[in-house]
């Protein structure tokens, strides 16, 4: 299967329409709520698809009509247990038996060959989500026009090949399709969600390896204007709401200092060893200037039982205090084996036990990945007779897409995102509780600002002793370099008090 970098899906050679063979099933969902009408439109035009009619069906999900619907050349279910679009979509794909869902609006026509233009993409990867060129138009016929926000950033990114981790912000689910496989494997749609479902939904796709391709040949107008467009500031208000708490990509959502969320930016694995040098390192990925953390504690935690026993000689002491002190802290969660993935988490740390972060380690590691949209940056922090020890952050999407591929994830990492080896000492970690910053007094901003300050002295005073040991070698410069020798030393002295 070919292997895309980041989002460059232009290594890709679709068919051209009309000129291959199709084998993958697709299933047509359209969410419908109180619009039959706009499906006497929508799915008649699904009969005329250059598809094979054999391998493609129609869902439509019932989402409360009444009463209820009946419609032609579909098959309805009806929502249960929930409402809005988020639950319809999520019915509509329970539903579906092909091998794509291909999410449809009630309101949309489509050109005869759109399915054919989505579904020669899913034939290449198994990794596409591919989105439709939808045009908004007042009635049926007319060439209509793309939203803003679409174009500008289809015009920005080269139709999103250098989108890099944002591309999702362009799914919705006017016109979409996705491998029910891969839909699956970011846990389907959110049923709670009755608005902006489609953004979120395109997040954890983007979390589960995908990569997001617009078709300008995959032809959809929409008649009438979308609700963003009648009521934008009010949708973002209401939506925001919502996608702060579960995107951490958006940044300028999460804006309080110390609050917590429930999708957290960085997800830390420590395993348990002892009490105190567990408890050190969890505590100072706790306490960085990156707030929107989690700590994933491993460890046997199911030997410990309510029996009887002595407090002080539990052969289980260190694990029991480890669970008494993280219990209510619902940034800890206590796992029995290290985590396969830290989705919906964009990145994953790996922190070996007893080693500590600076205030600021955090912060820099995730600006170091993003600045080249690495998928792994490896940390050096030792080496001793049994090899390096190493901290590991690595990029959700990266390891997902890699775990789609025959291949060492970490060799398919480094070819699709990019990987890094970086010294620990340049990114404040520390070997041992004792070596590290106190966590208690200043807040954390304050322990960066600190840790920063340090490093700069560090780098001077290295640059003091340069200069001194130049100095020096100027100063045993033979009678003959005398003039410019002065010249050389007045300019050293000049530099060594402007430093010092």
């Amino acid at each position: 299967m070919t292997r895309v970098r980041h989002n460059d899906y232009g290594v890709l050679r679709p068919p051209a329409v009309g000129a291959w063979e199709p084998s993958l099933r697709v299933s047509v969902v359209i969410p419908a709520y109180n619009c039959a009408e706009a499906l006497e439109r929508t799915v008649p035009a699904l009969a005329r698809q250059t598809y094979p009619a054999e391998l493609m069906d129609v869902v439509v999900a019932d989402d409360g009509c009444e009463p209820p619907l009946d419609v032609p050349g579909a098959r309805v279910v009806r929502v249960a247990g929930g409402w809005g679009r988020g639950a319809a979509r999520q019915a509509g794909q329970l539903a579906a038996t092909g091998d794509v869902i291909h999410w449809l609006d009630a309101d949309m026509l489509l050109a005869d060959d759109h399915i054919e233009a989505h579904m020669r993409w899913h034939h290449l990867v198994d990794y596409a989500v591919v989105i439709g060129d939808t045009r908004f138009v007042e009635e049926p016929g007319e060439e209509g026009v793309q939203s803003e926000y679409t174009r500008k950033t289809l015009e920005s990114s080269r139709r999103l090949k250098d989108a890099g981790a944002s591309a999702y912000l362009l799914h919705t689910g006017a016109s979409t399709s996705v491998r029910a496989d891969l839909l699956r494997a970011a846990g389907g749609v959110d049923t709670s969600l009755n608005m902006a479902e489609d953004t979120e939904l395109g997040y954890r796709l983007a979390q589960a390896g995908a990569v997001f391709i617009p078709d300008a040949e995959a032809r959809a107008w929409h008649v009438g204007p979308s609700t963003v467009m009648l009521r934008e500031k009010e949708v973002h208000r209401h939506n925001w709401s919502y996608l702060g708490d579960l995107i951490p990509d958006l940044r300028w959502l999460r804006s309080h200092p110390r609050r917590h969320w429930r999708v957290p930016y960085v997800r830390v694995v420590v395993t348990a060893t002892t009490y105190e040098e567990t408890r050190a390192t969890v505590d100072s990925a706790l306490a960085g200037t990156l707030a929107d953390v989690a700590v994933t504690l491993v460890g046997p935690w199911d030997k410990l039982t309510d029996e009887r026993r002595s407090n002080l000689d539990d052969p289980f002491l260190d694990l029991r205090l480890l669970h008494n002190l993280y219990a209510h802290e619902p940034r800890v969660s206590f796992a029995q084996s290290v985590p396969v993935s830290a989705a919906p988490a964009p990145f994953l740390l790996s922190v070996p036990t007893g080693w500590v972060l600076g205030a600021d380690t955090l912060s820099r590691l995730v600006r170091h990945a993003d600045r080249d949209l690495l998928g792994l940056v490896s940390v050096a922090l030792s080496e001793g007779a049994s090899g390096v020890v190493a901290a590991r952050l690595e990029r959700t999407a990266a390891f997902a897409r890699a775990s789609l591929l025959d291949g060492g994830a970490d060799d398919l990492v480094d070819e699709m995102f990019g990987s890094e080896w970086v010294s620990g000492a340049e990114y404040a970690f520390a070997a041992a509780a004792e070596e590290a910053e106190p966590l208690a007094g200043d807040p954390a901003k304050w322990r960066a600002l600190a840790g920063e300050r340090l490093r700069e002295v560090k780098e001077l005073r290295a640059e003091v002793a340069r200069l001194a040991a130049e100095v020096e070698r100027l100063s045993a410069a033979p009678p003959a370099d005398d003039q410019e020798g002065r010249g050389g030393l007045s300019s050293l002295f000049r530099h060594l008090r402007s430093a010092g």
